[in-house]
């Protein structure tokens, strides 16, 4: 099973679902932002996705029958200054492995694609759910980047029987409860690690970016799946028979929205102690609400979460933060008592 950015915070999560059932995963990262310590179940070969000698090499001397393609650029701010390079990395990294796959006889592909191909939805409310038949329009460079590797997949599939499944993730969040690995980016941009950083004291006060929308209690809505969960989608989406030719897109999350404050509420529940934050205007393109509705993952994966409950996600979060093996660590006890700072990177 070739596992393209498997040393990621959501490959390396995958890799391990994939071995404990049964599958020998071979991990495909360059580490410019995965983390070495991080492939701890299979292979690893170090190459660029956008390598195709490479992909062909791994392929064939791994015998892969099947991949699960997690490497991209991920951060939404970073695509409106550099679109290039999203456009190079993903869709040309994409392009480039599909051709790899296609020229050594692999016929079966799982996308990590995004809810940011949505976009903005019109004339819906926060909370509602919205489900794969709505029109992707995304706001982002990121966004775009995603819809067209589900397009250029779903050509693929068509004219060269290829069968796919692109997942479109909601928000990944939490950690191994074993510990071993969880969410380490740099820069770090995800709301439930930024607001453990604060509230450590190992990283900047949050800041809250709008108080206005039209939710409950001003704040946006997001739906948080744990990572734990969305790696077990990956094996489901492998396991769905498909036939040849086939692409589908399937929403994975949880069906409920968690506000901003909820979120941050949920961190000082888990650490007994408070998020230090600023209030600030809302970001250009955040959406009010980003709720999947989940329905489509039930009735053709099988899948339904079982560990994203906020306060589960936020418990094994700040587990891995207190005492984390890779990225930046601070040792401390979940009463608050600090113990050693130290960096190590993979």
């Amino acid at each position: 099973m070739l596992v393209t950015g498997g040393a990621g915070y959501i490959g390396a999560h995958t890799a391990k679902a994939l071995a404990e059932q049964g599958y020998r995963p071979v991990v495909f990262d360059s580490l410019r932002s995965g983390f070495l310590p991080a492939v701890r179940w299979g292979d690893f070969v170090h190459g660029d996705i956008r390598d195709g000698r490479a992909l062909r090499e791994a392929i064939a001397a791994h015998g892969i029958r099947e991949a699960i393609h997690f490497a991209s650029l991920i951060e939404v701010g970073r695509s409106v200054e550099r679109p290039d390079l999203f456009w190079d990395v993903n869709v040309g990294g994409t392009a480039c492995l599909l051709d790899a796959l296609r020229d050594c006889g692999v016929n079966r592909l799982v996308f990590s694609s995004s809810a940011a191909v949505y976009g903005q939805p019109e004339g819906l409310a926060a909370a509602d759910l919205l489900s794969e038949t709505l029109p992707t329009v995304p706001t982002s460079p990121y966004g775009d980047t995603k819809l067209a590797c589900e397009r250029m997949i779903a050509a693929y599939c068509r004219a060269f029987g290829l069968s796919a499944v692109a997942l479109r993730y909601f928000n990944a969040a939490g950690a191994d409860p074993s510990g071993l690995i969880g969410e380490a980016h740099d820069p770090e941009t995800h709301l439930i690690p930024l607001a453990i950083a604060a509230a450590l004291g190992t990283g900047k006060p949050l800041t809250v970016f709008g108080q206005d929308f039209p939710t409950p209690d001003g704040s946006c809505l997001r739906d948080y799946i744990h990572v734990t969960d969305l790696a077990a989608a990956h094996v489901a989406a492998l396991d769905v028979e498909l036939p040849a030719g086939a692409f589908e897109a399937v929403n994975v999350g949880t069906g409920r929205g968690w506000s901003v404050l909820e979120a941050i509420e949920a961190v000082e529940r888990a650490l007994c102690r408070p998020v230090p934050r600023t209030l600030g205007a809302r970001r250009a393109g955040d959406p009010p609400g980003l709720v999947a509705d989940p329905s489509r993952a039930r009735t053709l994966l099988g899948w339904s979460p079982v560990r994203s409950s906020l306060d589960q996600i936020v418990q094994d979060a700040a587990r891995w933060h207190a005492d984390q093996r890779y990225g930046r660590s601070v040792k401390v006890n979940l009463e608050g008592n600090k113990e050693t700072i130290s960096s190590l990177r993979g």
